[in-house]
C-alpha cells in the first residue's frame, strides 16, 4: 500500500558558526546558513530561485546497498504492514543482494518540491522541499517522505533519506559542505535526536542524545561515478554522542550535488548511496 509520510524537523540542532556572513543571510534555528526572508517575495524566490543543484524539474536517482559487519551486502524489501495511528506503513526487511525480487527496493529518488511543503505546520519554514521515494523494482514505491534541503553560496546541507531502514541515517552525519570550498576547511555542528529514531535492529536507547559533528573538506579529486568521471570535494565527518560514533564520507560535485555517500553506521555496518542519473 502506497503511503506518504511527512517528516518535519523534530529536533533542535545548534551550530558553532563563527564565520562572518553577508547581510542577506542568517543562521536559522537549525544552525545552517539560509537566506533572510523577504516578505514581499514568494517562498520560491526566497529559498529556491538561487539553487543550482536542487531545482524544480530534476529527479536524482540513487542506487544503494547495506553491508553488514561480515562484509555481506543487502538491499531492503517490503515487510508486513504496520498500523501507526491514522496511517499504515510497510515495514521492511533485508534482502540478499543476489536474491532480489519484485518487492525489493532497488532505487531511491530525490525530487525538489516547489513552495513551502510544511506551510500548515511550519509557516516560517526556510528550506527547499524535497521528496524521497523508495522504488520497488524501480517503479512502485514502498514508501515516500517529504523533507528539506538548504542550498546557497554559503553551504549545501540536506536531510538524508530517512524512511524504513534508512531511519538509521538520522544518527549519522548529514550531508553538508560549507564555504569556502577549500581543502582543509573544518567546521562543527550539533544536533539533538530523540529516541523515536532508535531501533532494535541497530541500537535502542532511551531519552534524547546530542550528536556532536566534526566536518572537514579532506580532498578534491576526480573520481569514477555512475555519471562518469567527476571532480568532487571529499568531505569527511564524524558524529559522537553518548551512544557511540558514526561516520560519513561524502563526495560533492558542484553540478550534481552529493554523488556518493559512504556511511559507517552506529553498529559498525555500512550504508552506501551512489547517484546513478539525473532526469
Amino acid at each position: 500500500m502506497k503511503t506518504q509520510k511527512l517528516i518535519p524537523l523534530l529536533f533542535i540542532p545548534v551550530s558553532f558558526f563563527s564565520q562572518k556572513i553577508p547581510d542577506k543571510f542568517m543562521v536559522d534555528d537549525d544552525g545552517i546558513t539560509v537566506e533572510k526572508l523577504n516578505k514581499s517575495l514568494p517562498f520560491d524566490d526566497n529559498y529556491n530561485k538561487d539553487n543550482k543543484i536542487y531545482t524544480k524539474g530534476k529527479r536524482f536517482v540513487y542506487s544503494y546497498y547495506y553491508q553488514n559487519t561480515e562484509g555481506k551486502k543487502f538491499l531492503i524489501g517490503k515487510g508486513p504492514e504496520i498500523q501507526e495511528k491514522d496511517y499504515i506503513i510497510n515495514d521492511w526487511k533485508f534482502i540478499d543482494f543476489d536474491n532480489q525480487n519484485e518487492e525489493t527496493v532497488k532505487n531511491i529518488t530525490l525530487e525538489p518540491v516547489p513552495g513551502n511543503i510544511f506551510k500548515t505546520q511550519i509557516p516560517e519554514y526556510n528550506q527547499t522541499g524535497i521528496s524521497y521515494e523508495y522504488l520497488m523494482n524501480n517503479t512502485h514505491p514502498l514508501t515516500m517522505e517529504t523533507t528539506g534541503a538548504i542550498e546557497n553560496e554559503m553551504n549545501v546541507w540536506i536531510h538524508p533519506p530517512r524512511g524504513s531502514f534508512f531511519e538509521i541515517l538520522e544518527i549519522n552525519p548529514f550531508p553538508y559542505i560549507k564555504a569556502p570550498y577549500t581543502v582543509g576547511n573544518k567546521w562543527q555542528w550539533k544536533l539533538e535526536i530523540g529516541d523515536h529514531w532508535s531501533d532494535k535492529r541497530w541500537l535502542e536507547w532511551k531519552g534524547g542524545i546530542e550528536n556532536n559533528y566534526q566536518y572537514e573538506i579532506a580532498g578534491k579529486k576526480k573520481i569514477p561515478t555512475k555519471l562518469g568521471e567527476l571532480e568532487c570535494f571529499i568531505v569527511t565527518a564524524k558524529a559522537t554522542s553518548r551512544i557511540g560514533e558514526t561516520e560519513l564520507i561524502s563526495y560533492f560535485n558542484p553540478i550534481f550535488g552529493f554523488v556518493k555517500l559512504d556511511y559507517k553506521n552506529i553498529d559498525g555496518t555500512k550504508t552506501v548511496l551512489e547517484l546513478e542519473k539525473v532526469e
